[in-house]
């Protein structure tokens, strides 16, 4: 949910330590098979469930807005065919994410590149599908972002992304919210409304909420039992704000205080 890679943003850089310390943990709260590098709660099956509701295939044009270190797009680029740009804003998970697609031997079909996600570098019209996993809610400016998304899908395309829906965070609970977590909450409806004066279409809506609160419970406990090494990687404080912030998503998906939807909506 973005927890890991603002403490990597915060420290210096140190991602690659990062994604080694925090690996044993992901692993351990996913189902077998359903961990492939995400920094997230979404299953492997879902990252390609939601893809291919979004019509990515073989040799579709593809964007992954937001890509981190690229463990969803190298699983799409393996299990789909498609040819898909990964962007990210850090220089650090793109090195990374360059890095597994030539060891995995799918860098003719995923390449990546370092921009701001509502400033592109790229022409309008371009992909098939734009994809958005686990990142909606570090936008402030939801509309802007759909703006951008709409000028980059050729008409008929489609934008499969997964939301984080529920109320904007009470002053109570900002506070248990690091400052440099950026959590920007909308309600259902009115994320739909976003969508529509966006000029797109909905297709699909599907709730993943209790998924996601198991994979955040159980990935809260695996990282308080493997804490030794994730404090050598981070440093203690650093580690305290990640168990408090997978804690604290466990316990507001388990309330449903925060909902998890997987939408496909299509530009006309």
């Amino acid at each position: 949910m973005g927890a890991a890679s603002e403490i990597e943003s915060r420290s210096g850089g140190q991602r690659a330590r990062l994604a080694a310390a925090l690996r044993p943990a992901h692993v351990q709260a996913h189902r077998e098979g359903e961990y492939v590098g995400q920094e997230s709660f979404v299953s492997a099956g879902e990252i390609l469930d939601l893809a291919r509701a979004a019509g990515v295939g073989a040799g579709t044009r593809v964007l992954d807005l937001c890509c981190g270190r690229g463990g969803p797009a190298l699983h799409l680029a393996r299990q789909t065919g498609c040819r898909i740009l990964g962007l990210d804003r850090s220089s650090e998970a793109i090195h990374l994410a360059r890095t597994s697609a030539e060891h995995q031997g799918v860098d003719h079909h995923a390449t990546f590149i370092v921009a701001e996600a509502l400033r592109p570098p790229i022409d309008a019209a371009s992909f098939d599908a734009v994809l958005l996993y686990e990142t909606m809610l570090a936008f402030e400016d939801k509309r802007r972002l759909l703006g951008v998304v709409r000028r980059l899908l050729r008409p008929g395309g489609r934008f499969g992304l997964t939301f984080e829906e529920g109320r904007p965070l009470s002053g109570a609970e900002r506070r248990r919210v690091p400052q440099d977590e950026e959590v920007w909450l909308i309600p259902e409806s009115e994320f739909r409304g976003l969508l529509e004066a966006a000029g797109f279409r909905i297709r699909r809506v599907e709730d993943h909420t209790t998924a996601h609160a198991e994979v955040a419970g159980r990935l809260a406990a695996a990282l308080r039992s493997g804490r030794e090494a994730i404090v050598a990687a981070l440093g203690s404080r650093a580690c305290d704000e990640l168990f408090m912030a997978h804690e604290r998503w466990a316990e507001w998906l388990n309330a449903r205080r925060v909902r998890k939807l997987a939408v496909v909506a299509q530009r006309p």
